[in-house]
């Protein structure tokens, strides 16, 4: 029987203590996170990073997963829901996949994965996903699971010598039902 947390291309598992290094690369890779330039770290401080993550406790359904290839088993990324609204039945979830494994069709798989597990089994109604406007990849991504914009915080953001749009997209579980259907991987 395959598992809820494995699709065909990624497996979604905890974070451990040794993925450290692959953060570290990650962001070497990218030099700059999310298009902001961020201040350097130490080894130090990825290892103390990943060692909190693998221990971390899931409060409020806010979490965040490894994405690891399921050919490989190769570490590529994380997806996480890091807002909730319980009571009004929404969440916002993020992906990030290191530079060198994006395009393969690992970020799209590991959201859905995360998708259906919040709305089947969590019965959350919506999700959020927060875009920077010059990220036109994420945005194509996120149209292309079935969200749609709802908002756009203006020059909310400033990176890179300017501000920048933020772009707010959302999906609702019955949507998504019908694009995915939350029964299985």
């Amino acid at each position: 029987m395959a598992s809820s947390w494995t699709g065909k291309r990624v497996r979604l598992r905890t974070i451990e203590p040794d993925d450290w290094t692959a953060f570290a690369r990650f962001a070497d890779d990218d030099g700059r996170r999310g298009g902001r330039l961020e201040l350097p770290r130490s080894a130090e401080s990825y290892r103390a990073w990943a060692k909190e993550q693998a221990v971390a406790e899931c409060v409020d359904d806010r979490f965040r997963l490894a994405v690891e290839t399921t050919a490989t088993g190769e570490l590529v990324g994380t997806v996480g829901s890091h807002r909730t609204g319980r009571c009004s039945g929404w969440f916002e979830c993020d992906v990030m996949i290191g530079a060198g494994h994006r395009r393969k069709g690992y970020a799209a798989e590991a959201v859905v994965l995360l998708l259906r597990f919040m709305f089947a089994e969590r019965r959350y109604h919506k999700c959020l996903a927060a875009v920077l406007a010059p990220n036109e990849a994420s945005l194509a991504l996120f149209r292309r699971l079935g969200f749609t914009e709802e908002g756009r915080l203006r020059e909310h953001v400033f990176f890179a010598g300017g501000h920048h749009d933020l772009v707010m997209m959302g999906v609702l579980a019955d949507e998504f039902d019908r694009r995915h259907t939350t029964s299985g991987p």
